[in-house]
């Protein structure tokens, strides 16, 4: 126990020390605040006021003098009603006083309705909630002409109420977005952590410390006590990105869009001690099978190649689970929850919505403790047979050998 807590200490402060983590990890919290601050930054150029201005043009006062009506209609622009001609507006428009413009004008029986904006190359069609607010004010305009009554108006515009409903008996409760954003982060502490166990072990094969530990504790303390290490430092990695996050969300997002966006009624003390579990499991997964890659090569060039059978293993089960949520109800995001290379990702998300019970849970855990068990196993026997090898990096059929070798 003494030599894997030495083992542990010693590879967290050599993860600590490197400049290249230290670097990474400085970056990803800047761009995170500086993620958060974009809308902030937008008003810092644009001035406290950042919707587009529209310009509605009536020249034969077809609205009767109404459209002022939609500057209180919350239509996400900054309108103004003038009048003006085309080369008037082109002009406006081009020298960015007005981001878009419409033009309404009578043409026969009917009311013709130009959308002007500087280039159509992102424009698909006049947006929807112009052309219903428009549509809204003029039928409400011809309506009031009628004199008909309340009760008359009431019965040819009624106000329809929509509800969504479902025939799957399963709810599913949480915000898609926030678990999405969750499940990025899982997957990079899972992920990035276990590959330095892989680059750890293969540089000190390099510098030839690895002799030096042989010889001073045994290759299961190693093995043991360099993935514990790598991971406490990633635990609090994962911990201090994800807190960043939140206090920035607090501090620079607008209240409104952050509750839309990162609706965390859903986040409870319970979520979050399972999802800090199915990192700790997940990780072990992960990183001892890229003890076992690292191990296998003797040079830092050859890692990436040694360690692509587990990349893409590691990728299929963040995909699995990051794709099933779009039908969380699915057989398949139930396989995924439960097959050990996704349900670290899968898993705490299924609880965040409501879909999984305790034996559930307990049952992926099962699963994902049993397939570590053998994974060590397998691991820390390659291991201490092929740690000490320098030659050229060892193939599958030399890898399968080993194993069966007593």
């Amino acid at each position: 126990m003494k030599d894997l807590f030495i083992v542990t200490k010693f590879t967290m402060k050599d993860m600590l020390k490197r400049k290249s983590f230290l670097i990474s990890t400085l970056i990803i919290l800047i761009i995170i605040v500086i993620g958060f601050n974009v809308p902030n930054i937008i008003k810092s150029f644009n001035g406290e006021d950042t919707e587009a201005k529209l310009l509605i043009v009536d020249n034969d006062n077809i609205f009767e003098g109404n459209l002022e009506m939609l500057k209180n209609a919350n239509l996400g622009y900054n309108i103004e009603i003038g009048k003006a001609t085309f080369e008037e507006i082109k002009t406006k428009i081009n020298n960015d006083e007005f981001a878009e413009a419409l033009i309404i004008e009578k043409k026969d029986n009917n009311v013709n309705i130009r959308y002007i904006v500087k280039n159509m190359a992102m424009i698909e069609a006049v947006p929807e909630n112009i052309v219903n607010a428009i549509n809204s004010l003029y039928t409400n305009i011809q309506i009031s002409k009628l004199g008909l009554t309340d009760k008359q108006i009431e019965s040819i515009t009624p106000n329809f109420e929509f509800n969504i409903e479902q025939t799957e008996e399963e709810k599913v409760n949480g915000n898609i977005f926030a678990m999405m954003m969750m499940s990025l982060v899982l997957f990079y502490a899972i992920y990035f952590c276990a590959y330095q166990v892989s680059s750890s072990i293969t540089t000190e094969k390099t510098s030839k410390i690895m002799e030096t530990l042989v010889t001073s504790t045994s290759p299961r303390t190693i093995v043991l006590g360099k993935t514990i290490g790598i991971g406490l430092v990633g635990l609090l990695q994962m911990i201090l990105i994800v807190g960043t996050a939140l206090i920035s969300a607090k501090m620079f997002l607008d209240a409104e869009l952050l509750n839309s966006l990162l609706d965390m009624s859903s986040i409870t003390p319970y979520l979050a001690i399972i999802t800090i579990i199915y990192f700790i499991l997940g990780y072990f997964a992960y990183a001892l099978m890229y003890a076992l890659t690292g191990s296998t090569v003797s040079k830092p060039e050859d890692i990436q190649s040694a360690n692509g059978p587990v990349a893409i293993i590691t990728v299929i089960g963040f995909y699995l689970s990051y794709f099933t949520m779009m039908n969380p109800t699915s057989e398949l995001n139930i396989l995924a929850s439960l097959l050990p290379i996704s349900s670290p990702f899968c898993m705490p998300f299924r609880i965040m919505m409501g879909l999984a019970s305790g034996v559930d849970v307990a049952v992926s855990i099962a699963i994902l403790i049993i397939t570590i068990l053998v994974i060590a196993k397998v691991a820390i026997k390659i291991y201490s047979s092929a740690i000490l090898n320098y030659g050229t990096k060892m193939s599958l059929k030399d890898i399968i050998k080993m194993y069966k070798d007593k």
